[in-house]
């Protein structure tokens, strides 16, 4: 080593050093478009310079109440102005934020605000009811404080009575707009915490710190195509992986967030024309409510939209059906535990050439790492080797680099195994095809064994979703005395389809290798998550009764 280089002269010091954050994006913007809209929420407009004042008034006011670096402020809100601020004003306090799937049950939520140590809780009045029978049933006893949004109709019954200390507009005129604020001193500093689906068990904590966020908020902006002049809509609930952190990503190139209460057809479609909304993300559900949305609520756009969708891979059918009424489909990978996405499907020359049908094959593939991420392998779980890129050969994803989480909160076990051999352990199968594009092939757990014979229930979910009556479907396994398992289907039909098992059978027999065609065919509407993934844990033991 040449200890040149190492001379103390050349040392870390304030004028070549400054600690990675994403709180610098919203202190940058708003000096150079004080003026500029960041916010449309309604008919509400918000300026990037009172974007900015809002946030440094959360932050002093939860500084008076105690908040400080470590403590976790919770909130409970849809994709609304106060949410946006939370993300700057809780972590500018030096606090942690906890982001509140408002889908959840009383008792999971009093589960995370207890594990979670919150000593503030922001509340929509929309949850009030949940959110009161939760705080009554956690040990904790948080300050609360009620969001009262405009956008709720007044004396709406979704506009439950208040139950926090104080409303929220009130508690931020307790804070002074000028008060001094600074980044963290250690960039690792926690900057939030977000839980698992807790599909079995108690969900796990989640946390991310300041430098992984500003990296995966850059790998957004570079992977996605964001710029000034990005008008970005939030169908993607904010609470999810704080929204991919896009609430930070926009605000770093001072784009325009467009907030939405609900996830409706028509709204989405009436945002796009109206604004002339340029990007929006959310899962494959997503997607397919819009391209079955009835033809009153559709529009059609003089100009592209993009859209990436993640959380589960879209059925080639989607993309191809996305890309019909005007939109740009980027397919994008991820989890909780690494800030969201962390692969996309980048987007090769020649593709736009082939036939629809073809280049939505090839998009729906999880693709290559994020700019932002230093690796992404599909390995042998026992031996930690490199599986040969042929595209068939089955292994586990494993991910490394700076936007995976610090590990889960007071859970040392399963920190050690998730980070077991210097990777991070995804849990998902999947191949290396020969251009080195990473196609997940299923979640270890949902990888059918029949007869000894390994069948992916995506690639038999792919042949479903391109029947022309089928809207969405999930393969499970079901139990068998023969065969140990064989796959068993669920499916929703498009509005006005018709199809019989027997239909559906001959399709898939037309499509797939014998062995791989589905023994069961159940019809009706898929169980999800708050966050639209189809719940298979549920369809295995609607299987197993069958």
């Amino acid at each position: 080593m040449n200890e040149n280089y190492d001379a103390p002269h050349l040392r870390r010091r304030a004028a070549n050093y400054t600690p990675l954050s994403p709180l610098s994006f919203l202190a940058r913007a708003a000096p150079i478009y004080p003026d500029k809209t960041a916010i449309i929420h309604g008919t509400q407009r918000t300026s990037y310079a009172e974007f900015y004042a809002r946030s440094r008034r959360l932050a002093d006011a939860l500084r008076r109440r105690g908040v400080g670096v470590g403590d976790a402020v919770a909130i409970m809100a849809p994709n609304i102005p106060a949410m946006l601020e939370a993300h700057y004003g809780v972590a500018m306090a030096g606090g942690v934020l906890n982001a509140l799937n408002y889908r959840l049950d009383a008792r999971s939520i009093a589960f995370i605000l207890d594990h979670g140590g919150a000593k503030v809780v922001l509340t929509d009045r929309e949850f009030s009811p949940v959110m009161g029978e939760a705080l009554a049933l956690a040990a904790a006893r948080p300050l609360v404080i009620d969001i009262d949004d405009p956008a709720l109709r007044a004396g709406s019954t979704m506009a439950a009575a208040p139950i926090g200390a104080m409303e929220y507009e009130a508690f931020l005129a307790t804070g002074d707009p000028a008060a001094p604020w600074s980044l963290p001193a250690d960039e690792w500093q926690a900057i939030a915490l977000g839980y698992t689906s807790g599909t079995t068990g108690n969900p796990k904590g989640v946390v991310t710190h300041h430098r992984g966020a500003f990296l995966n908020a850059m790998g957004n902006a570079i992977a996605f195509g964001l710029t000034a002049d990005s008008v970005y809509l939030w169908t993607l609930p904010m609470f999810h992986c704080n929204g991919w952190t896009y609430t930070w990503a926009v605000t770093s190139v001072c784009g325009t967030h467009v907030c939405l209460r609900r996830v409706e057809p028509a709204a989405i479609f009436a945002a796009i024309a109206e604004h002339r909304v340029t990007h929006l993300c959310g899962a494959p559900i997503v997607l397919t409510m819009l391209i079955h949305a009835p033809d009153a609520a559709k529009r059609r756009f003089d100009h592209v939209v993009e859209v990436a969708t993640g959380g589960a891979a879209p059925p080639s059918a989607v993309i191809a059906g996305m890309e019909r009424m005007g939109f740009r489909v980027t397919h994008l990978y991820g989890l909780t535990e690494c800030y969201g996405p962390a692969t996309l499907c980048a987007w090769q020359e020649g593709w736009d050439t082939l036939p629809l049908d073809e280049r939505a094959a090839l998009m729906a593939r999880q693709g290559v790492r994020y700019p932002t991420l230093d690796g992404v392998r599909i390995v042998a779980p026992a031996t930690m080797a490199d599986t040969p890129a042929d595209g068939a050969t089955l292994g586990e994803l494993v991910l490394r680099g700076n936007t995976v989480m610090k590990g889960y909160l007071k859970n040392p076990a399963a920190s050690a195994a998730a980070f077991a051999g210097g990777w991070f352990h995804t849990g998902d199968l999947g191949v290396m095809h020969p251009d080195g594009y990473v196609e997940i092939k299923d979640r270890a757990k949902d990888i059918i064994i029949s007869g000894g014979e390994n069948i992916s229930s995506l690639e038999v979910e792919e042949v479903l979703y391109r029947h022309p009556a089928i809207m969405e479907a999930a393969v499970v396994a079901r139990p068998d005395t023969t065969w140990g398992e064989t796959p068993c289907a669920f499916v929703t039909l498009k509005p006005g389809g018709a199809a019989s098992a027997d239909d559906v059978t001959e399709w898939c027999r037309a499509n797939l290798a014998h062995f791989k065609v589905p023994r069961t065919i159940v019809f009706g509407p898929l169980p999800k998550t708050s966050t639209g993934k189809i719940q298979k844990f549920v369809l295995r033991e609607k299987a197993r009764e069958l």
